[in-house]
Protein backbone atom coordinates (compact mmCIF):
# COMPACT_ATOMS: atom_id res chain seq x y z
CA UNK A 1 0.00 0.00 0.00
CA UNK A 2 2.78 2.43 0.98
CA UNK A 3 4.73 1.48 -2.11
CA UNK A 4 1.75 2.20 -4.35
CA UNK A 5 1.29 5.58 -2.67
CA UNK A 6 4.94 6.48 -3.38
CA UNK A 7 4.47 5.53 -7.02
CA UNK A 8 1.31 7.66 -7.27
CA UNK A 9 3.04 10.62 -5.63
CA UNK A 10 6.02 10.23 -7.94
CA UNK A 11 3.79 10.24 -11.01
CA UNK A 12 1.95 13.31 -9.67
CA UNK A 13 5.20 15.24 -9.18
CA UNK A 14 6.35 14.23 -12.66
CA UNK A 15 3.09 15.44 -14.22
CA UNK A 16 3.31 18.68 -12.24
CA UNK A 17 6.88 19.21 -13.45
CA UNK A 18 5.86 18.57 -17.06
CA UNK A 19 2.94 20.98 -16.65
CA UNK A 20 5.22 23.73 -15.31
CA UNK A 21 7.72 23.20 -18.15
CA UNK A 22 4.90 23.20 -20.72
CA UNK A 23 3.74 26.54 -19.40
CA UNK A 24 7.19 28.07 -19.53
CA UNK A 25 7.72 30.89 -22.00
CA UNK A 26 10.27 30.19 -24.69
CA UNK A 27 12.75 32.91 -25.69
CA UNK A 28 13.43 32.07 -29.32
CA UNK A 29 15.69 34.75 -30.77
CA UNK A 30 17.31 38.14 -30.29
CA UNK A 31 17.68 40.95 -32.84
CA UNK A 32 19.57 44.24 -32.67
CA UNK A 33 18.49 47.61 -34.11
CA UNK A 34 20.30 50.94 -34.12
CA UNK A 35 18.48 54.29 -34.43
CA UNK A 36 19.93 57.81 -34.19
CA UNK A 37 18.73 58.36 -30.62
CA UNK A 38 18.61 54.86 -29.15
CA UNK A 39 19.61 51.22 -29.59
CA UNK A 40 17.06 48.41 -29.48
CA UNK A 41 17.04 44.75 -28.44
CA UNK A 42 14.09 42.63 -29.58
CA UNK A 43 13.45 39.21 -28.04
CA UNK A 44 10.97 36.92 -29.80
CA UNK A 45 8.97 35.08 -27.12
CA UNK A 46 6.03 32.68 -27.15
CA UNK A 47 3.87 34.80 -24.83
CA UNK A 48 3.84 38.00 -22.80
CA UNK A 49 6.55 37.64 -20.21
CA UNK A 50 6.99 39.11 -16.73
CA UNK A 51 10.48 40.56 -16.67
CA UNK A 52 12.88 42.91 -14.88
CA UNK A 53 15.50 45.11 -16.49
CA UNK A 54 18.37 46.74 -14.59
CA UNK A 55 22.02 47.79 -14.88
CA UNK A 56 25.18 46.66 -13.11
CA UNK A 57 28.43 48.63 -12.89
CA UNK A 58 32.15 47.81 -13.14
CA UNK A 59 31.90 46.68 -15.88
CA UNK A 60 28.67 48.09 -17.29
CA UNK A 61 26.12 45.33 -17.90
CA UNK A 62 22.46 45.22 -18.83
CA UNK A 63 20.51 42.45 -17.08
CA UNK A 64 17.14 41.15 -18.29
CA UNK A 65 15.42 38.58 -16.05
CA UNK A 66 12.64 36.56 -17.71
CA UNK A 67 10.25 34.95 -15.21
CA UNK A 68 9.31 31.30 -15.82
CA UNK A 69 11.18 31.20 -19.12
CA UNK A 70 13.80 29.21 -20.93
CA UNK A 71 16.05 29.68 -23.96
CA UNK A 72 15.10 27.58 -26.98
CA UNK A 73 18.51 28.07 -28.65
CA UNK A 74 21.63 30.21 -28.18
CA UNK A 75 21.03 33.92 -28.67
CA UNK A 76 22.61 35.73 -31.62
CA UNK A 77 25.71 37.67 -30.63
CA UNK A 78 25.94 41.39 -31.54
CA UNK A 79 27.89 42.38 -34.66
CA UNK A 80 31.63 42.75 -34.16
CA UNK A 81 32.74 46.28 -33.29
CA UNK A 82 29.19 47.24 -32.31
CA UNK A 83 29.35 50.70 -30.66
CA UNK A 84 27.34 49.61 -27.58
CA UNK A 85 27.09 45.82 -27.28
CA UNK A 86 30.11 43.63 -26.49
CA UNK A 87 28.58 40.19 -25.97
CA UNK A 88 25.46 38.42 -24.67
CA UNK A 89 25.37 35.69 -22.00
CA UNK A 90 22.53 33.70 -20.49
CA UNK A 91 21.92 31.36 -17.55
CA UNK A 92 19.13 29.56 -15.72
CA UNK A 93 18.05 31.34 -12.54
CA UNK A 94 16.00 29.90 -9.64
CA UNK A 95 15.67 26.66 -11.68
CA UNK A 96 12.80 28.06 -13.79
CA UNK A 97 13.75 31.63 -14.72
CA UNK A 98 16.13 32.93 -17.40
CA UNK A 99 18.73 35.67 -16.96
CA UNK A 100 20.27 37.39 -20.00
CA UNK A 101 23.30 39.63 -19.46
CA UNK A 102 24.51 42.06 -22.13
CA UNK A 103 27.99 43.50 -21.72
CA UNK A 104 28.01 47.19 -22.70
CA UNK A 105 30.67 49.70 -23.65
CA UNK A 106 28.99 52.56 -21.79
CA UNK A 107 26.19 53.36 -19.34
CA UNK A 108 22.68 53.70 -20.74
CA UNK A 109 19.12 54.41 -19.67
CA UNK A 110 16.92 51.32 -20.37
CA UNK A 111 13.23 51.21 -21.17
CA UNK A 112 11.30 47.99 -21.88
CA UNK A 113 7.86 47.08 -23.17
CA UNK A 114 6.00 44.13 -24.69
CA UNK A 115 4.49 43.88 -28.16
CA UNK A 116 1.58 41.59 -29.04
CA UNK A 117 1.65 39.41 -32.16
CA UNK A 118 1.06 41.21 -35.46
CA UNK A 119 1.08 39.85 -39.02
CA UNK A 120 3.91 37.32 -39.09
CA UNK A 121 5.45 38.46 -35.80
CA UNK A 122 5.15 36.61 -32.49
CA UNK A 123 5.06 38.13 -29.00
CA UNK A 124 8.11 40.35 -28.46
CA UNK A 125 9.92 41.92 -25.56
CA UNK A 126 11.57 45.18 -26.60
CA UNK A 127 14.37 46.86 -24.63
CA UNK A 128 15.36 50.35 -25.78
CA UNK A 129 18.65 51.80 -24.55
CA UNK A 130 19.06 55.57 -24.51
CA UNK A 131 22.34 57.46 -23.92
CA UNK A 132 22.81 58.78 -20.41
CA UNK A 133 23.43 62.55 -20.04
CA UNK A 134 27.08 63.34 -19.53
CA UNK A 135 28.30 63.99 -15.99
CA UNK A 136 28.90 67.65 -16.80
CA UNK A 137 25.38 68.11 -18.13
CA UNK A 138 23.90 66.33 -15.10
CA UNK A 139 25.93 68.45 -12.66
CA UNK A 140 24.92 71.66 -14.39
CA UNK A 141 21.27 70.65 -14.35
CA UNK A 142 21.39 69.89 -10.61
CA UNK A 143 22.93 73.26 -9.84
CA UNK A 144 20.54 75.08 -12.14
CA UNK A 145 23.44 76.17 -14.32
CA UNK A 146 22.74 76.67 -18.00
CA UNK A 147 25.58 76.08 -20.48
CA UNK A 148 26.99 79.33 -21.81
CA UNK A 149 26.22 79.99 -25.47
CA UNK A 150 27.39 82.77 -27.70
CA UNK A 151 24.75 84.22 -30.01
CA UNK A 152 25.17 86.58 -32.90
CA UNK A 153 22.58 88.72 -34.54
CA UNK A 154 22.97 88.31 -38.26
CA UNK A 155 21.04 89.64 -41.17
CA UNK A 156 18.56 87.09 -42.52
CA UNK A 157 20.19 85.12 -45.28
CA UNK A 158 18.87 83.08 -48.15
CA UNK A 159 18.33 79.42 -47.34
CA UNK A 160 17.79 76.12 -49.10
CA UNK A 161 14.38 74.54 -49.61
CA UNK A 162 14.24 71.55 -47.25
CA UNK A 163 12.42 68.35 -48.22
CA UNK A 164 11.84 65.77 -45.46
CA UNK A 165 11.73 62.28 -46.98
CA UNK A 166 10.04 59.62 -44.88
CA UNK A 167 10.63 56.00 -45.93
CA UNK A 168 7.69 54.15 -44.39
CA UNK A 169 7.94 51.45 -41.73
CA UNK A 170 11.42 50.16 -40.80
CA UNK A 171 13.05 47.95 -38.19
CA UNK A 172 10.54 45.68 -36.48
CA UNK A 173 7.82 46.92 -38.83
CA UNK A 174 8.55 45.54 -42.33
CA UNK A 175 5.32 46.86 -43.80
CA UNK A 176 3.62 44.87 -46.54
CA UNK A 177 5.23 41.84 -48.20
CA UNK A 178 5.09 40.82 -51.85
CA UNK A 179 4.48 37.28 -53.18
CA UNK A 180 8.26 36.80 -53.45
CA UNK A 181 8.77 38.04 -49.89
CA UNK A 182 9.86 41.57 -50.84
CA UNK A 183 9.57 43.84 -47.82
CA UNK A 184 7.96 47.25 -48.21
CA UNK A 185 10.40 48.88 -45.78
CA UNK A 186 13.36 47.98 -48.00
CA UNK A 187 12.06 49.07 -51.41
CA UNK A 188 10.66 52.37 -50.15
CA UNK A 189 13.96 53.11 -48.39
CA UNK A 190 15.78 52.52 -51.69
CA UNK A 191 13.41 54.90 -53.50
CA UNK A 192 13.77 57.46 -50.70
CA UNK A 193 17.58 57.40 -50.99
CA UNK A 194 17.37 57.89 -54.76
CA UNK A 195 14.97 60.81 -54.28
CA UNK A 196 17.29 62.37 -51.69
CA UNK A 197 20.24 62.10 -54.09
CA UNK A 198 18.29 63.91 -56.83
CA UNK A 199 17.22 66.68 -54.45
CA UNK A 200 20.72 67.18 -53.07
CA UNK A 201 22.08 67.61 -56.60
CA UNK A 202 19.61 70.43 -57.24
CA UNK A 203 21.01 73.86 -56.44
CA UNK A 204 19.01 75.52 -53.67
CA UNK A 205 17.41 72.31 -52.38
CA UNK A 206 18.29 69.95 -49.54
CA UNK A 207 16.93 66.53 -48.54
CA UNK A 208 16.55 65.31 -44.95
CA UNK A 209 16.00 61.57 -44.50
CA UNK A 210 13.54 60.98 -41.65
CA UNK A 211 14.97 57.53 -41.04
CA UNK A 212 18.53 56.89 -42.16
CA UNK A 213 18.61 53.14 -41.69
CA UNK A 214 16.57 50.05 -40.91
CA UNK A 215 14.88 51.06 -37.65
CA UNK A 216 11.37 52.07 -36.66
CA UNK A 217 10.30 55.61 -35.79
CA UNK A 218 6.92 56.40 -34.24
CA UNK A 219 4.58 58.31 -36.52
CA UNK A 220 4.43 61.51 -34.46
CA UNK A 221 8.20 61.41 -34.11
CA UNK A 222 8.47 61.48 -37.92
CA UNK A 223 6.50 64.71 -37.95
CA UNK A 224 8.71 66.12 -35.22
CA UNK A 225 11.87 65.29 -37.18
CA UNK A 226 10.51 67.15 -40.20
CA UNK A 227 9.59 70.16 -38.07
CA UNK A 228 12.98 70.20 -36.36
CA UNK A 229 14.59 70.30 -39.81
CA UNK A 230 12.34 73.27 -40.73
CA UNK A 231 11.09 71.29 -43.72
CA UNK A 232 9.17 73.03 -46.50
CA UNK A 233 7.63 69.71 -47.56
CA UNK A 234 7.13 66.25 -46.02
CA UNK A 235 7.05 63.27 -48.43
CA UNK A 236 6.17 59.83 -47.02
CA UNK A 237 6.90 56.91 -49.36
CA UNK A 238 5.06 53.57 -49.15
CA UNK A 239 4.06 50.54 -51.23
CA UNK A 240 0.41 49.47 -51.05
CA UNK A 241 -0.99 45.95 -50.60
CA UNK A 242 -4.34 44.23 -51.02
CA UNK A 243 -5.71 40.69 -50.69
CA UNK A 244 -6.54 40.67 -54.42
CA UNK A 245 -3.19 40.29 -56.19
CA UNK A 246 -4.60 41.81 -59.40
CA UNK A 247 -5.04 45.26 -57.84
CA UNK A 248 -2.29 47.62 -59.00
CA UNK A 249 -1.24 51.22 -59.52
CA UNK A 250 0.25 54.22 -57.77
CA UNK A 251 -1.64 56.71 -55.58
CA UNK A 252 -0.88 60.02 -53.91
CA UNK A 253 -2.61 61.10 -50.68
CA UNK A 254 -3.05 64.28 -48.69
CA UNK A 255 -4.66 64.55 -45.28
CA UNK A 256 -8.46 64.45 -45.09
CA UNK A 257 -10.37 67.43 -43.70
CA UNK A 258 -11.46 65.34 -40.72
CA UNK A 259 -7.90 64.23 -40.01
CA UNK A 260 -6.62 67.79 -40.25
CA UNK A 261 -9.37 69.12 -37.96
CA UNK A 262 -8.74 66.49 -35.29
CA UNK A 263 -5.02 67.24 -35.31
CA UNK A 264 -5.66 70.99 -35.09
CA UNK A 265 -7.84 70.43 -32.03
CA UNK A 266 -5.09 68.33 -30.47
CA UNK A 267 -2.49 71.03 -31.09
CA UNK A 268 -4.66 73.72 -29.57
CA UNK A 269 -5.51 71.59 -26.54
CA UNK A 270 -1.96 70.45 -25.88
CA UNK A 271 0.08 73.15 -24.14
CA UNK A 272 3.38 71.83 -25.49
CA UNK A 273 2.11 71.78 -29.06
CA UNK A 274 0.35 75.13 -28.79
CA UNK A 275 3.69 76.71 -27.94
CA UNK A 276 5.08 75.65 -31.32
CA UNK A 277 5.20 77.97 -34.28
CA UNK A 278 2.34 77.50 -36.72
CA UNK A 279 2.51 79.57 -39.85
CA UNK A 280 5.16 81.71 -38.15
CA UNK A 281 2.80 82.72 -35.32
CA UNK A 282 3.14 81.57 -31.72
CA UNK A 283 -0.22 80.39 -30.40
CA UNK A 284 0.47 79.91 -26.69
CA UNK A 285 -0.30 83.52 -25.76
CA UNK A 286 -3.36 83.94 -28.03
CA UNK A 287 -7.01 83.78 -27.02
CA UNK A 288 -8.76 80.53 -27.94
CA UNK A 289 -10.80 81.99 -30.80
CA UNK A 290 -7.84 83.82 -32.35
CA UNK A 291 -5.61 80.76 -32.01
CA UNK A 292 -8.26 78.64 -33.73
CA UNK A 293 -8.53 81.11 -36.64
CA UNK A 294 -4.76 81.30 -37.04
CA UNK A 295 -4.50 77.51 -37.00
CA UNK A 296 -7.26 77.26 -39.61
CA UNK A 297 -5.50 79.76 -41.87
CA UNK A 298 -2.23 77.87 -41.54
CA UNK A 299 -3.87 74.54 -42.33
CA UNK A 300 -5.79 75.95 -45.28
CA UNK A 301 -2.55 77.10 -46.92
CA UNK A 302 -0.80 73.85 -46.02
CA UNK A 303 -3.57 71.67 -47.45
CA UNK A 304 -3.70 73.71 -50.66
CA UNK A 305 0.05 73.36 -51.17
CA UNK A 306 -0.17 69.62 -50.43
CA UNK A 307 -2.91 69.11 -53.03
CA UNK A 308 -0.95 71.11 -55.61
CA UNK A 309 2.25 69.10 -55.15
CA UNK A 310 0.37 65.78 -55.00
CA UNK A 311 -1.37 66.58 -58.30
CA UNK A 312 1.92 67.27 -60.05
CA UNK A 313 3.46 64.02 -58.81
CA UNK A 314 0.39 62.01 -59.80
CA UNK A 315 0.68 63.31 -63.39
CA UNK A 316 4.29 62.17 -63.50
CA UNK A 317 3.35 58.71 -62.20
CA UNK A 318 0.85 58.38 -65.02
CA UNK A 319 3.71 58.62 -67.52
CA UNK A 320 5.63 55.66 -66.07
CA UNK A 321 2.94 53.22 -64.98
CA UNK A 322 -0.62 52.47 -63.99
CA UNK A 323 -2.54 54.73 -61.58
CA UNK A 324 -4.72 53.10 -58.94
CA UNK A 325 -6.77 56.31 -58.72
CA UNK A 326 -6.80 59.11 -61.27
CA UNK A 327 -7.16 61.86 -58.67
CA UNK A 328 -5.35 62.84 -55.49
CA UNK A 329 -6.81 60.88 -52.57
CA UNK A 330 -7.53 62.02 -49.02
CA UNK A 331 -7.03 60.00 -45.84
CA UNK A 332 -6.33 60.51 -42.14
CA UNK A 333 -2.74 59.26 -42.20
CA UNK A 334 -0.97 60.40 -39.03
CA UNK A 335 2.22 61.44 -40.82
CA UNK A 336 0.26 63.90 -42.99
CA UNK A 337 -1.32 65.85 -40.13
CA UNK A 338 1.32 68.49 -39.49
CA UNK A 339 -0.58 71.82 -39.57
CA UNK A 340 2.39 73.87 -40.74
CA UNK A 341 4.18 71.62 -43.27
CA UNK A 342 2.68 70.62 -46.63
CA UNK A 343 2.62 66.81 -46.52
CA UNK A 344 1.94 64.06 -49.03
CA UNK A 345 1.98 60.26 -48.88
CA UNK A 346 2.99 58.35 -52.00
CA UNK A 347 1.90 54.74 -52.58
CA UNK A 348 4.40 53.82 -55.29
CA UNK A 349 2.65 50.60 -56.34
CA UNK A 350 0.93 47.47 -55.00
CA UNK A 351 3.68 45.21 -53.68
CA UNK A 352 1.03 42.48 -53.45
CA UNK A 353 0.78 42.47 -57.27
CA UNK A 354 3.48 40.15 -58.74
CA UNK A 355 4.24 42.45 -61.71
CA UNK A 356 4.48 45.56 -59.55
CA UNK A 357 6.54 43.72 -56.94
CA UNK A 358 9.01 42.86 -59.71
CA UNK A 359 9.17 46.52 -60.76
CA UNK A 360 9.67 47.69 -57.18
CA UNK A 361 12.66 45.38 -56.90
CA UNK A 362 14.20 46.90 -60.05
CA UNK A 363 16.73 49.70 -59.48
CA UNK A 364 15.77 51.17 -62.84
CA UNK A 365 12.11 51.40 -61.89
CA UNK A 366 12.97 52.74 -58.42
CA UNK A 367 14.90 55.54 -60.15
CA UNK A 368 11.88 56.28 -62.35
CA UNK A 369 9.63 56.54 -59.29
CA UNK A 370 12.10 58.79 -57.47
CA UNK A 371 12.45 61.01 -60.53
CA UNK A 372 8.66 61.32 -60.91
CA UNK A 373 8.38 62.55 -57.32
CA UNK A 374 11.38 64.84 -57.76
CA UNK A 375 10.09 66.46 -60.96
CA UNK A 376 6.71 67.05 -59.34
CA UNK A 377 8.06 68.86 -56.31
CA UNK A 378 10.57 70.88 -58.38
CA UNK A 379 7.71 71.94 -60.66
CA UNK A 380 5.80 73.13 -57.60
CA UNK A 381 8.66 75.10 -56.07
CA UNK A 382 9.44 76.72 -59.41
CA UNK A 383 6.07 78.40 -58.94
CA UNK A 384 5.88 78.72 -55.17
CA UNK A 385 9.44 78.91 -53.81
CA UNK A 386 9.55 80.77 -50.47
CA UNK A 387 10.91 84.26 -51.06
CA UNK A 388 13.85 83.79 -48.64
CA UNK A 389 15.35 80.84 -50.54
CA UNK A 390 18.14 80.53 -53.11
CA UNK A 391 15.64 78.69 -55.26
CA UNK A 392 13.37 81.72 -55.44
CA UNK A 393 16.30 83.95 -56.35
CA UNK A 394 17.67 81.79 -59.16
CA UNK A 395 14.64 80.16 -60.72
CA UNK A 396 13.02 81.66 -63.78
CA UNK A 397 9.73 82.52 -62.18
CA UNK A 398 6.58 81.55 -63.96
CA UNK A 399 3.15 81.23 -62.44
CA UNK A 400 0.28 79.14 -63.81
CA UNK A 401 -3.05 80.66 -62.81
CA UNK A 402 -5.22 78.38 -60.67
CA UNK A 403 -8.94 78.73 -59.95
CA UNK A 404 -9.73 81.48 -57.45
CA UNK A 405 -6.46 83.38 -57.81
CA UNK A 406 -6.25 87.12 -58.37
CA UNK A 407 -3.48 89.28 -59.80
CA UNK A 408 -3.21 91.19 -56.52
CA UNK A 409 -2.86 87.95 -54.53
CA UNK A 410 -0.15 86.69 -56.88
CA UNK A 411 1.72 89.98 -56.57
CA UNK A 412 1.63 89.77 -52.76
CA UNK A 413 2.84 86.16 -52.84
CA UNK A 414 5.90 87.00 -54.93
CA UNK A 415 6.59 90.34 -53.27
CA UNK A 416 6.18 92.41 -56.43
CA UNK A 417 3.67 95.00 -57.57
CA UNK A 418 0.71 94.34 -59.85
CA UNK A 419 2.07 96.98 -62.20
CA UNK A 420 5.37 95.10 -62.52
CA UNK A 421 3.54 91.87 -63.39
CA UNK A 422 1.33 93.66 -65.92
CA UNK A 423 4.35 95.26 -67.57
CA UNK A 424 6.31 91.97 -67.70
CA UNK A 425 3.35 90.23 -69.36
CA UNK A 426 1.99 93.12 -71.46
CA UNK A 427 -1.37 92.93 -69.67
CA UNK A 428 -3.88 95.69 -70.44
CA UNK A 429 -5.91 94.95 -67.27
CA UNK A 430 -5.90 92.87 -64.10
CA UNK A 431 -8.11 90.20 -65.70
CA UNK A 432 -6.49 86.72 -65.70
CA UNK A 433 -7.65 83.23 -66.73
CA UNK A 434 -7.20 79.75 -65.27
CA UNK A 435 -4.23 78.06 -66.93
CA UNK A 436 -2.65 81.33 -68.06
CA UNK A 437 1.14 81.46 -67.55
CA UNK A 438 2.60 84.66 -66.10
CA UNK A 439 6.23 85.73 -66.02
CA UNK A 440 7.10 87.02 -62.55
CA UNK A 441 9.64 89.85 -62.51
CA UNK A 442 12.20 90.24 -59.75
CA UNK A 443 10.95 92.11 -56.71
Amino acid sequence: MFKNRKIILGIAFLLLSLSVNAQQISVNSLRYWTAPDHTRLVFDVTDSVVHQVFLLDNPVRLVIDFNNSHLSKPLTQPPKNHPLFVRVRSAVRNKQDLRVVVDLTTAVRPKSFSLNPSKNKSHRLVVDLFPKPSALTTLSAKKGVQPLTTTKTVKQQLREIVIAIDAGHGGEDPGARGPRGTQEKKVVFDIAKKLAALINKKSGMKAVMVRKGDYYIKLRKRMEIARAAKADLFVSIHADAFKNAKVKGASVFTVSNRGASSEAARWLADHENSADLVGGVKLADKEDMLATVLMDLSQTATKEASRNIAGKILKNFKRIGHLHKQNVQKAGFMVLKSPDIPSILVETAFISNPDEERKLRSRKHQTKMANAIYQGLVSYFEQYAPSNTYFALNVKKQHVISRGETLSGIAVHYGVTMKAIKTANALASTAIQVGQVLRIPKG
